[in-house]
């Protein structure tokens, strides 16, 4: 695969931090190394530390935030690469992709990911003035 694409190196091991940075999932090698030390990674349904080699065909489970991803490696790269070769690292399972993006639609549904903003000065004035006639 390391042929098809110039993105992908021909690497038998990569520190499992490294991978997930280059797979996209963090934004930064200390935000991956935290997660796996807080135990939100696991490879091969174990609990492991940031500098264990991942090889292809173990398999990740990661979670971030509400959101859990179950994937296969099936390269690795040691360089951070643009998202459409990133997703070239891995693959997700179909049914955990499913229950993922149904679960993304459920929160979205009720509100839950909303951002909240304080009101602007028009909004304040009439908060003020509905506070006052009570």
């Amino acid at each position: 695969m390391a042929a098809e694409n110039p993105g992908l190196t021909a690497v038998d091991t990569l520190r499992l931090d490294k991978w997930l940075w280059a797979a996209r999932f963090f934004k930064t090698r200390a935000l991956a190394v935290e997660a796996v030390s807080g135990g939100h990674v696991q490879v091969n349904e174990e609990r492991v530390k940031p500098s264990r080699n991942v090889r292809v065909g173990d398999e990740l489970r990661i979670r971030k935030g509400a959101d859990t991803w179950k994937v296969t490696v099936l390269a690795l790269n040691d360089k951070r690469r643009p998202a459409r070769e990133a997703v070239l690292l891995y693959q997700e399972d179909e049914h955990q992709r499913e229950q993922r993006e149904a679960e993304i639609e459920m929160r979205r549904l009720h509100g839950v990911n909303v951002r909240v903003r304080k009101p602007d000065k028009r909004e304040r004035r009439k908060l003020d003035a509905f506070k006052n006639s009570w």
